[in-house]
């Protein structure tokens, strides 16, 4: 009886042994086909065609070039609505938009699932659109892709020397000024996409600029549109618990 209970017991640990090594597999195959399906989209995203900081390519319309570097990918995919650039961070990706903020959680640029999912925009907003919030949602991973750099900003020094960041669409390109970091969890309403009035705007970025673990130099005002970057912060929760940066856009022009 001992040694059937022993075989039995020896036959369980096996199996979970051998579940436990398929899922890690799984994991990490996962891991790579991300990055290499996202390295895929930054050779066919044309970055050679953005025109640097407020200067465009002589006798080539702005709006030219931005279709035209959108072009490979939208042979793929006409959800992809812009690309979403942070300098010192792996995040250099494309921004999805789907008709609900579910579709894109768990699905890459090229509609597979995966865990990893995609960078998304909320379904609220609108390319060219005048709402004064536009959000982009993210996926923390464990290698450190997709929005898991945003940790970067809880760090003073990175905070205070930004370097270039980036959000093109293919109708305008902006510059990123980060104005505010913080933890939080969803019962704060920060993914408000537009407001009834100035006055209640004008709150919301007070409040917003409150929360900040640091306070920055760039003025916001109720005339600015700001774009705010989320994803998950387990430590603070493991299911509600968020990190918000929030950043104004500055347009660029072709001159």
């Amino acid at each position: 009886m001992k040694q059937a209970i022993s075989k039995v017991i020896s036959f369980l640990f096996a199996c979970v042994f051998v579940y436990a090594c398929a899922n890690l597999i799984q994991i990490g195959y996962d891991y790579w086909n991300n990055r290499t399906v996202l390295a895929e989209a930054q050779q066919l995203y044309e970055r050679s065609n953005r025109p640097t900081a407020r200067q465009g390519k002589e006798g080539t319309a702005l709006q030219d070039l931005q279709q035209s570097a959108f072009s490979g990918l939208h042979a793929i995919n006409d959800d992809i609505v812009g690309w979403i650039f942070i300098g010192g961070t792996n995040i250099d990706y494309p921004v999805l938009q789907g008709h609900d903020n579910e579709y894109y959680l768990n699905r890459n640029y090229k509609g597979e699932e995966t865990r990893a999912g995609s960078i998304f925009m909320d379904y609220r907003n609108h390319i060219g659109g005048e709402e004064r919030n536009r959000i982009l949602y993210g996926h923390r991973m464990k290698d450190s892709s997709m929005f898991s750099d945003l940790t970067a900003f809880t760090d003073q020094s990175f905070f205070y020397n930004q370097p270039d960041m980036f959000y093109d669409t293919t109708d305008a390109q902006y510059d990123i000024e980060v104005f505010s970091v913080y933890q939080t969890k969803t019962d704060f309403y920060y993914i408000e996409t537009d407001f009834q009035s100035d006055d209640a705007y004008e709150a919301f970025l007070t409040d917003i600029q409150e929360r900040s673990l640091f306070q920055a130099e760039t003025e916001v005002t109720v005339n600015d549109q700001i774009i705010t970057l989320s994803t998950c912060d387990y430590r603070l929760h493991p299911t509600e618990g968020r990190l918000v940066v929030h950043g104004k856009l500055i347009e660029r022009s072709s001159g």
